[in-house]
């Protein structure tokens, strides 16, 4: 009878203290996945930390932003890389959304005059902004040359535009004409009417900003 009684007491001290001890086994777990938690993710704050430190908001201020950006090519003489190795007509044969506007650079024979420069600002429009304009307009523009300098010389600033530059700005281009430029944050307008779709690009000799729409000079 009385080990039968031990017996009982036994289990029910036993039955008493696993839940303790699974208890006190999970909290030591816990505690320690939750320092070597805040241990794993100090350090890759602390790596976040220094490379902003490190001039990470200055690096990110000089790199090509906007939407289209995403569709340059990551390698070779189109991407941002091997642009930004070669004068800014050359650059932009490179980049086949821009191919319209090199056939009209060629045919105003401005590739030269646009290759030899220095420090020039170029509000580059895609294939799409041309395709804007009726064909009939367009096939006229491109087979006056005139015209086409014109226009194309009009995309041009004698210097080079950061982009806070273009926050509020006013800027006189090639073919003489002003144009006007807003926005912040990384969206900008030109003329109130084109946006930069992928701004601050490098090319050896010119800053790019790719636009949505052709720029008319009013004059």
């Amino acid at each position: 009878m009385n080990a039968r009684i031990r017996r009982s007491a036994v289990a029910v001290a036993a039955a008493a203290i696993l839940p303790l001890a699974l208890v006190a086994c999970s909290d030591d777990g816990d505690s320690g996945s939750s320092d070597s938690a805040q241990a794993a993710s100090s350090a890759p704050a602390t790596t976040d930390d220094q490379s902003a430190g490190d001039g990470g908001d200055m690096a990110g201020a000089d790199e090509p932003f906007g939407p289209a950006c995403s569709s340059v090519p990551k390698e070779g003489a189109g991407s941002f890389d091997g642009m930004a190795k070669a004068p800014v007509a050359t650059a932009a044969s490179n980049n086949p959304a821009l191919s319209t506007l090199v056939t009209a650079v060629k045919k105003a024979g401005l590739v030269d005059t646009l290759n030899n420069a220095e420090n020039l600002t170029v509000f580059a429009p895609t294939n799409d902004a041309f395709a804007k304009i009726p064909k009939a307009d367009l096939d006229k523009v491109l087979a006056d040359k005139e015209m086409l300098t014109n226009i194309l010389t009009y995309h041009v600033v004698g210097q080079k535009l950061a982009p806070n530059d273009l926050e509020n700005g006013s800027f006189e281009t090639l073919q003489t004409s002003k144009l006007a430029t807003s926005g912040s944050d990384e969206a900008y307008t030109v003329n109130n009417s084109a946006k930069v779709v992928c701004g601050n690009v490098k090319t050896a000799n010119a800053n790019v900003y790719i636009i949505d729409t052709v720029l008319m000079p009013k004059s």
